[in-house]
């Protein structure tokens, strides 16, 4: 296991999909959040100002709930190509093939990758919080106080689970055998999640419940409801990590 993690590892880092995948998690969302608390502090155009949501207000509260909006898609989104690129492009590449020929059960390797993700996902959640607060301090915000301690706390608990709720993606991508098919369920799951919130029932889908907590900060999600992500997140693991331990060189 040891191995095959460390080798996941290098081929993350070493990935431009990694790198640019980084960068538009914690930069992209910084920099649009900040771009919108720029313009609400400029204008006083009321049409501009109700499109910037709780960002119009000009705090802390609003500011990361604007956040809390951008990273409950944009941010899914974002982890779901990384994760789709890390499953199928060993078979856009070809280098399915080498790893069968590894001494590494190839259920190993698919739960390396899923670690060697879900540790990525954790660093850039907690990172992504970081520029946040350093943006609104800079942008002049005042000072953080135990609620806008709270919310950068609930910001990266949000990405962290926005990124296990994106796990169908690995296996998507095993079993349509490319990146392209993870990367249409990822769409696909974006989707539901909105149509769920829309429909009354986003409490009790799994893939809308981050989200829903997080800009409520809490009143519309229970904990029951949240914690659904827990086996919706392991059913999706089990089905990948079979998906590979059956994998075939038949196409």
């Amino acid at each position: 296991m040891r191995a095959a993690l460390w080798a996941e590892t290098v081929k993350l880092a070493g990935s431009t999909v990694g790198r640019v995948g980084s960068i538009a998690i914690v930069l992209g969302i910084s920099v649009l959040i900040g771009s919108m608390l720029l313009a609400a502090e400029t204008s006083s155009d009321p049409q501009v100002l109700a499109k910037l949501g709780p960002v119009a207000t000009g705090d802390w509260h609003g500011f990361l709930l604007g956040a809390a909006q951008i990273t409950g898609a944009g941010g899914l989104g974002g982890f779901a190509v990384v994760l789709a690129w890390m499953f199928g492009r060993e078979f856009g590449d070809g280098t399915i093939t080498g790893l069968f020929a590894l001494p590494i059960r190839r259920t190993t390797i698919a739960l390396a990758k899923l670690v060697v993700y879900l540790g990525w996902a954790v660093l850039m959640s907690l990172l992504l919080s970081v520029v946040l607060g350093v943006v609104g301090a800079i942008a002049g915000l005042g000072s953080l106080d135990d609620d806008t301690w709270a919310m950068l706390v609930r910001q990266s608990v949000l990405g962290i689970m926005s990124a296990v709720i994106t796990l169908p993606v690995a296996w998507a991508a095993t079993l349509s055998r490319s990146v392209l098919g993870g990367v249409g369920v990822a769409i696909g799951l974006v989707v539901v999640a909105q149509v769920s919130v829309l429909a009354g029932l986003g409490g009790w889908m799994p893939l809308a419940a981050p989200a829903l907590w997080a800009v409520s900060l809490g009143a519309q999600v229970t904990m029951l409801q949240l914690a659904t992500v827990v086996p919706f997140a392991a059913a999706f693991v089990a089905l990948t990590a079979l998906s590979w331990h059956r994998l075939q060189l038949d196409r």
